[in-house]
């Protein structure tokens, strides 16, 4: 009888809400069946673990699903927006596409690996999405990073992106127009173009669509159609490609 409640506890659990109706007991009987099922339970701690292993399964199956029909339904603003810088190989099987802030650690400390998976495949086709979220110098990175884009070009916006990248200190006009010139560009223009109406509008049209991918932070990435939230090693990263791959092969 020891393990009548528990047993049937279970039962009432795996048939469902319509089932799990108590009120049909008496109190006494209520009182009884909740002090078996949690003497039960402080005997028997795996069975919780259990539970929620089962229901982190659960919720993470139904997390991806949700993403997977988010990038369905933003495919051409995630991988084809004119706003966004595109490197590595335009012509590549596998799009990887990063939103990023100059200002996030985890930005800064995925760049290089980002770098190195790109040269070690040679078949990535790369979208980098201006995303500041981490206050007003971010934002004010972001808008220089575009501005020299509209300015000066692509090649001239992918030094920019390093540059920023590693720069130390706090981002300034000074600092970003220091940042221009070491460059061998003319910050003059690019300040200037920092009032673009595509700036505002570029860094606008990111965030809205971070909102419609539920992302809320950086870096996170899009590895073809995989939602990836958060920094991600360099060998984390050949895996992600390599299981895109296989699925599209």
């Amino acid at each position: 009888m020891k393990y009548l409640a528990p047993l049937a506890f279970a039962g009432i659990l795996a048939a469902g809400p319509a089932a799990a109706d108590l009120t049909d007991l008496s109190a006494a009987e209520r009182d009884a069946f909740r002090a078996e099922v949690r003497a039960y339970l402080l005997e028997n701690p795996e069975v919780l673990m259990e539970a929620i292993g089962v229901l982190e399964q659960r919720q993470a199956a139904a997390e991806g699903e949700r993403d997977a029909m988010a990038l369905a339904a933003n495919a051409d603003a995630i991988f084809n927006s004119a706003f966004d810088w595109v490197g590595g190989n335009p012509d590549g099987d596998v799009v990887l596409v990063e939103f990023m802030d100059y200002r996030c650690s985890f930005c800064r400390r995925a760049h290089p690996e980002v770098e190195d998976l790109i040269a070690l495949d040679g078949n990535i086709r790369y979208v980098v999405k201006e995303f500041p979220i981490l206050g007003e110098q971010s934002v004010l990175a972001s808008r220089f990073a575009i501005a020299t884009r509209i300015v000066h070009g692509d090649d001239a916006y992918g030094a920019m992106n390093d540059a920023l990248m590693v720069m130390r200190g706090d981002v300034t006009e000074a600092s970003l127009m220091a940042t221009a010139n070491e460059l061998g560009l003319d910050p003059g223009p690019i300040m200037e173009a920092m009032d673009d109406p595509l700036v505002a509008q570029t860094i606008s049209y990111n965030r809205d669509l971070a909102t419609r991918l539920s992302i809320s932070g950086t870096p996170s990435f899009v590895f073809g159609d995989q939602l990836v939230r958060g920094y991600v090693p360099l060998d984390g990263m050949l895996q992600i490609i390599e299981a895109v791959r296989s699925e599209t092969n």
